[in-house]
């Protein structure tokens, strides 16, 4: 939410203006409201400065795009986000004034409402099953503006947090391992549950990939710090720089009285094309490159983990990922920032939006094009990339048409620097350690997908160490499921 948003929140001002507007939207067909514009920074400013560039919608954008919601008999936005937030019910608290109740509403099933509403995909889940587009052919409503706007206003005007469920503490001990979203999902309904939640960390700051893989531009780390805080209010306890089989085995915890386990450790093994060069000095996992930055602050040249600044940066794939590491080089100083994607532009995975932005920030797409091999500077260093331009070819077995490539159409681009995003797997450090949990070809644990339940009957497990790499949101519906899982397993001891 933008500066300028905050006087709307001043004393005597706060029910004349809502009144005002929804007496004056009362005769207004729902239908024929335009649906909200995000407000975002200047495109020539986001290169300059690591400020997140969508700046919330105001208390009067969030309540009229809230009249836009039909309050359908069948809720079918419902049925397409994983976790299962009760979205008209948040959207008509928004629409009748009462935006904290809306965010009571969010915290019901979502633990983490305020980092949901910057980076959950909801264009293809919540708003894709919106009446809008299924029926009307119009744009859905601005679910996860709405989402936004609830928690930051909660945020902002000092409240979060401070209203605290009452919980019966059962005194049984639960530990978590990963303080990415699944685990953080898990900690807050087992705690809800009445568990006494520990999350085993191994990194020195707690929130997983949303600390170390999403950028400032994206997610602002104060937004995860609040999240996290509010969690600590529920009980949930932290302990950082624990590396589960290195720290203390999972006989440990079972001794010291724990009597279930939630793993959502994630999927930080990054992929490589394995193409000759490919160990060249100057070429980066994805994984590597935003952790540097992002925990290590690696883009001041006086800390211990600094990163060599590109002028010329290629990034190889095409999805979120690779958009936070393009433009995050971009704003560590590249003169050209590359994105280097073997198929087509409407095929990439990324978020429309965060395409959009990167288009406007200047970042170069070029599609249909990949990667064969590296060439160095005599020293040891990338100086350029063979690139290899592809056509379309015939559909695969999911129906995604094949990338061909073209013979004789290799050409030489100029780089000092690549970063690799073209997938991850998980770690294998927890399956060697726990060598009873029955693991897939790709490291992946195997579970019951309707407990989320491994091979060992105390050890449940979600998030991108059960899928191979997803995103937030499905990550979080992982570890909801989970909880209910460890729930009603420990009921039955």
């Amino acid at each position: 939410m933008g500066e300028s948003n905050k006087d709307f929140f001043q004393e005597g001002r706060k029910e004349d203006w809502r009144v005002n507007l929804r007496e004056s939207l009362k005769s207004k067909d729902r239908t024929s409201i335009e649906r909200a514009e995000m407000p975002v920074l200047a495109p020539e400013d986001r290169n300059s400065i690591n400020c997140e560039v969508n700046m919330g919608l105001s208390p009067e954008q969030a309540l009229i795009e809230a009249k836009r919601c039909l309050d359908c008999l069948n809720p079918t936005c419902i049925e397409g986000c994983p976790i299962g937030i009760n979205i008209p019910g948040f959207i008509k608290n928004i629409e009748s004034g009462d935006f904290l109740k809306a965010a009571s509403t969010l915290k019901e099933t979502n633990v983490l409402p305020a980092v949901c509403g910057r980076v959950c995909p909801q264009e293809i889940q919540c708003e894709a099953s919106c009446f809008y587009t299924k029926k009307l052919n119009k744009k859905p409503v601005a679910i996860g503006y709405l989402e936004r706007f609830a928690a930051d206003y909660e945020r902002e005007n000092g409240i979060n947090g401070k209203i605290v469920p009452e919980i019966r503490n059962t005194g049984i001990k639960v530990g978590i391992i990963g303080s990415g979203p699944a685990g953080l999902a898990a900690a807050g309904d087992l705690a809800k549950y009445g568990y006494k939640v520990t999350i085993f960390e191994a990194l020195h700051q707690i929130g997983g990939v949303l600390r170390y893989g999403i950028p400032e531009f994206r997610l602002p780390n104060r937004i995860v710090d609040v999240e996290i805080e509010n969690l600590k209010k529920l009980g949930v306890t932290f302990i950082k720089n624990f590396v589960i089989g290195k720290t203390a085995e999972i006989d440990d915890l079972r001794n010291e009285g724990y009597k279930a386990f939630f793993i959502g450790s994630g999927a930080g093994l990054p992929r490589f094309m394995n193409i000759p060069g490919e160990n060249l000095i100057g070429i980066y996992s994805s994984n590597e490159y935003l952790t540097r930055v992002n925990l290590m602050n690696a883009a001041d040249p006086d800390y211990d983990t600094p990163i060599h600044i590109g002028r010329r940066v290629a990034v190889i794939g095409g999805g979120n990922t690779a958009m936070d590491s393009v433009r995050t080089a971009k704003r560590l100083g590249a003169e050209k920032a590359i994105i280097l994607y073997r198929r087509s532009m409407e095929e990439m995975p990324a978020r429309k939006e965060e395409v959009e932005h990167a288009i406007e920030e200047g970042i170069e797409f070029r599609c249909l094009e990949n990667p064969v091999r590296y060439i160095d500077n005599g020293k040891g260093r990338v100086a350029q990339v063979i690139v290899q331009k592809m056509r379309a070819g015939e559909p695969d077995e999911s129906g995604r048409r094949k990338a061909v490539p073209v013979e004789g159409s290799e050409y030489a681009l100029d780089v000092d620097q690549v970063i690799v995003s073209i997938g991850v797997s998980p770690n294998p450090l927890i399956s060697r350690q726990m060598p009873d949990l029955n693991v897939t070809r790709s490291s992946t644990l195997v579970i019951n997908s309707e407990t989320m339940q491994t091979s060992v009957p105390d050890i449940f497990a979600g998030g991108d160490i059960v899928r191979g790499g997803a995103t937030v949101i499905l990550a979080m519906g992982d570890g909801r499921k989970a909880a209910a899982g460890i729930h009603q397993y420990l009921q039955n001891q």
